[in-house]
């Protein structure tokens, strides 16, 4: 849940960051199309040149980045102010051309996700709009303090106390998203949690009743067949070994045994081992050792599901399998050559009842997770599924 809050706070950021280009070149426009004189040229050339030059660095630095700092809203916003009022005082004649440009920082400002710096940013914005009034009704006799400029001081205000609004009201709307994201979660976890449980009751039943009796059959079978020499019993004999085969793979299937006693890697390299016995495909795995990680089922189930579905569907000569840890997260790369798909009609599948991919997909989303499915017809399949974060080893209990 933190880490969705900290993707929410480095959204607005991003917008802004991105709304700062535009209004840039607004201001160069206007100004030269104004065609006016300025007190400070040099000055107000080398502040907005370098204040472009900034924008695009930073615009480029929030893109790049996952999350960022708690204080980049207030202080690139805090920045845009200053570095307006630096542009009005030094232009002279241009400041009649700049003023508009104080009524489109709040509009800036009320992508922040907090109501106090909101505030504070906006009551500031009306605050240095009308102190460059002041100092250039000083310095420009002709001018004067038109009484308008009270007028739009007081609609400057206005606008703060609107976009701390509108912002308190997107504060409460994500604090719910967050709070139903982690309800979610909770639920797709019991869900699985469930799923297991009952899967190794069923695995436990199968295998201490149904496949223990077969076994027994099949001795007593075995002594019958010592004394008489019949075609028949060798025939169900052979029956007995085929379904003894097949409960203990479903058994398997189930409640994976190396799953819960060696842990994840052992159990992707078994799962390969048996993907690759069964001929048709030359497999490449590169696994290292993750341990045990509290999403390992999750992970078990997505290589098991991604391994069939190649088998079933891909057509493929060559796969490669990849498991890795990479900060708090586990990292599995399944990749191969077959045939492909359109990764668009995975939401049909879904509608039609095939909901093994889709289902995948919806689980590591519910869970804090991503899966990413890379593919085009002819041109092979990769899916990359990431955990979500995962408790240091030396910290779990």
């Amino acid at each position: 849940m933190d880490r969705l809050a900290r993707l929410f706070a480095a959204e607005p950021v991003r917008v802004t960051a991105v709304l700062r280009l535009p209004l840039i070149a607004l201001i160069a426009v206007l100004v030269w199309v104004w065609e006016v004189d300025h007190w400070l040229p040099m000055v107000y050339v080398v502040v907005l040149g370098v204040w472009a030059v900034a924008a695009v660095l930073w615009l480029v630095l929030v893109s790049r980045g996952p999350t960022l700092p708690r204080w980049a809203d207030w202080a690139s916003t805090s920045i845009d102010v200053l570095v307006v009022v630096v542009l009005c005082l030094v232009s002279g004649g241009a400041t009649a051309a700049l003023l508009p440009v104080f009524f489109l920082l709040p509009i800036a400002v009320a992508f922040q996700d907090r109501p106090l710096l909101t505030a504070l940013l906006g009551v500031g914005t009306a605050v240095a709009y009308l102190a460059v009034w002041i100092v250039y009704s000083k310095r420009d006799d002709t001018v004067g303090m038109p009484n308008v400029v009270y007028t739009q001081f007081g609609f400057l205000l206005w606008s703060a106390v609107a976009t701390s609004a509108l912002c308190v009201v997107l504060v409460r709307r994500q604090a719910r998203v967050l709070k139903l994201q982690e309800v979610r979660r909770q639920l797709v976890s019991e869900a699985m949690q469930a799923d297991e449980r009952h899967n190794r009751e069923v695995a436990e039943h199968l295998h201490d009743g149904p496949l223990q009796t077969l076994l027994a059959a099949r001795l007593d079978l075995d002594e019958v067949r010592e004394r008489v020499d019949d075609p028949a019993l060798d025939a169900a004999h052979a029956a007995l070994q085929q379904t003894a085969a097949a409960l203990r793979s479903t058994v398997t299937e189930l409640h994976p045994q190396v799953l819960a006693q060696l842990g994840l890697t052992p159990a992707v390299r078994e799962l390969v081992r048996q993907f690759e016995s069964r001929g048709g495909c030359t497999v490449e795995a590169e696994l290292d050792e993750v341990g045990k990680p509290e999403s390992q089922q999750l992970l078990y189930r997505a290589a098991r599901e991604l391994l069939t579905n190649i088998g079933k569907h891909a057509g493929a000569t060559t796969v490669h399998v990849g498991l890795v840890r990479r900060g708090d997260r586990i990292v599995l790369t399944v990749t191969d050559d077959g045939r492909g798909f359109d990764p668009a009609v995975v939401e049909k599948y879904v509608a039609d009842g095939h909901i093994g991919l889709g289902s995948l997909l919806a689980r590591f989303d519910a869970m804090g997770g991503s899966m990413e499915v890379h593919s085009a017809p002819g041109r092979g399949t990769q899916v990359i599924a990431t955990s979500p974060p995962e408790t240091p080893p030396g910290e779990q209990t």
